[in-house]
């Protein structure tokens, strides 16, 4: 057994059972019986400007909002980036782990058993964890965050309708000896099935909200629980009841100011999956239908997510969960050119956060930096709780309680194509792609479509110069391979 292994096991046995250890800044102290539940729901492409309480008035979001009245939303919630076309893996991973993008194995395929994750570690507390949804993150990593679960989907994307899923297994014996598929995202890959049923004809959004309230109705109520309920909504195809399309004229849609036909330069990912939802050039007709769907399946989800908040509010476990809602990264539909999400524009690595729950502000927002992988140790803070070792995260408890901000800038990665950064109002993108390398600054208070590239204005060439040293020396300290400072990028 490896030191990091033996590590991992040692912190689970000292930590791992009982009450609330007393860390410095924890909201509250209590028994077991006593301590407060969460409820994760995670949605996957949902940017961060597709909440109507959040300054969206062209979306129909009631549920969202009612938790964005609740608690704390985080207006500056970014993702990492990734290594691999399919961005959710790695940021389900670095959520999970409360590790960044360079500390996550294997791009997030399968988690390594010395990177403790968030349900395994509320596990040893002894709550009971439940888990529906996509996963995407391996098997045997599924296996040991969870107590209870049913609709586990496995892979990355699939039919909204016809949801290839696994029942729990207490064993976390998942079977992977049935015939081979194509790998969506590595064709010249095979991957074993990744199924044992399917509900034909019932929406994603619904199986799942459905294993949710059965849970939650059939729950040892001797035990907190951590639910996780991980949505494949809106995630293409953009399919939903008829009800929900019927909402959305997209004869009425706004198109986005940062509409573009083509992207202006080759970005290294112009002809992957997600660009080749729409035809070349993208045309104002096509992208307003995709804003419709996109928002009309946006909707939908928003309703199942409303019986799970009601189910709650009917058990009277509402004021004592904390609820956690985000997204696992963006989407472009039809900005900058760009459909998908492979790329460090606002609309891509910018994404929702909203945290509810018992001692914590309502209606209010916090808009210091923040990841995705800073939860685990925020919810590790709430509780008390000792933060793993093997957690990079940031605890928000400072930006919960006092506003303070707890990071200064965050930086993204997308392969070795793309960086960038973001600090205070700007925000800087470097491109090399074949060799050829293109750079972008933007003010996003000025311009927070990022319509304005302001990298040959001679008034901006020092804060060019910052920026980019900033970068590089985050880029350094987090282990990125990549250096700015060579022409070529060479690794």
């Amino acid at each position: 057994m490896n030191s990091s292994h033996q590590n991992r096991r040692s912190f689970l046995k000292t930590f791992g059972t009982g009450s609330a250890v007393l860390a410095a800044g924890s909201l509250f102290s209590c028994s077991r019986a006593q301590q407060p539940n969460v409820l994760f729901l995670f949605t996957d492409d949902q940017r961060f400007n597709t909440l109507n309480a959040l300054n969206n008035p062209d979306i129909q979001t009631p549920n969202l909002d009612r938790l964005v009245r609740r608690g704390l939303a985080f207006t500056n919630a970014y993702i990492m980036g990734g290594f691999s076309g399919a961005i959710c893996m790695p940021s389900r991973a670095m959520l999970m782990t409360g590790r960044h993008l360079f500390h996550i194995q294997d791009n997030g395929r399968s988690i390594p058993d010395e990177h403790i994750m968030m349900p395994e570690y509320f596990r040893s507390k002894g709550f009971q964890t439940f888990g529906t949804g996509k996963w995407h993150n391996g098997r045997s990593a599924y296996a040991r965050c969870f107590t209870d679960g049913d609709e586990i989907m496995f892979g990355g994307m699939g039919d909204h309708w016809n949801v290839p899923a696994y029942h729990f297994d207490p064993h976390g014996r998942y079977d992977q000896t049935t015939p081979v598929i194509e790998d969506p995202w590595r064709s010249n890959e095979i991957t074993r099935k990744n199924y044992d049923h399917i509900y034909a004809g019932v929406h994603s959004s619904e199986l799942f909200t459905q294993a949710t309230l059965t849970f939650l109705r059939n729950r040892d109520r001797g035990k907190p629980f951590f639910a996780y309920v991980s949505y494949m909504a809106p995630h293409d195809p953009r399919s939903m009841p008829e009800s929900y399309r019927k909402m959305y004229d997209p004869e009425t849609i706004k198109l986005p100011p940062n509409f573009q036909p083509v992207h202006p330069f080759d970005n290294g990912e112009l002809k992957i999956r997600d660009e080749m939802l729409a035809d070349f050039p993208r045309t104002p007709d096509e992208v307003r239908q995709h804003i419709a769907d996109y928002y009309a399946m946006i909707t939908h989800l928003d309703t199942q997510i409303g019986r799970i908040l009601d189910e709650l509010q009917s058990a009277g476990d509402m004021d004592n969960t904390f609820i956690v809602f985000a997204g696992d990264n963006g989407l472009a539909v039809g900005q900058h050119g760009l459909m998908g999400k492979q790329n460090m524009y606002e609309h891509s690595v910018h994404v929702p956060l909203v945290i509810t729950g018992p001692a914590l502000p309502e209606n209010e927002t916090r808009e210091g930096f923040c990841y995705l992988f800073d939860i685990f140790p925020t919810l590790c803070s709430l509780y008390g709780f000792e933060i793993p070792g093997t957690v990079d995260g940031q605890s928000l408890l400072p930006m919960i309680r006092e506003q303070r901000p707890v990071r200064e800038d965050v930086f993204f990665a997308y392969k070795y194509l793309q960086r960038g950064y973001r600090k205070n109002d700007w925000k800087l993108i470097k491109y090399n792609v074949s060799g050829v390398q293109h750079t972008q600054l933007f003010n996003l208070v000025q311009d927070p479509h990022e319509m304005t590239n302001l990298t040959n204005d001679p008034d901006y060439r020092e804060i060019l110069k910052d920026l980019t040293a900033s970068l590089q020396d985050r880029m350094h300290n987090a282990g990125d391979p990549v250096d700015l400072g060579k022409p070529d990028w060479n690794l």
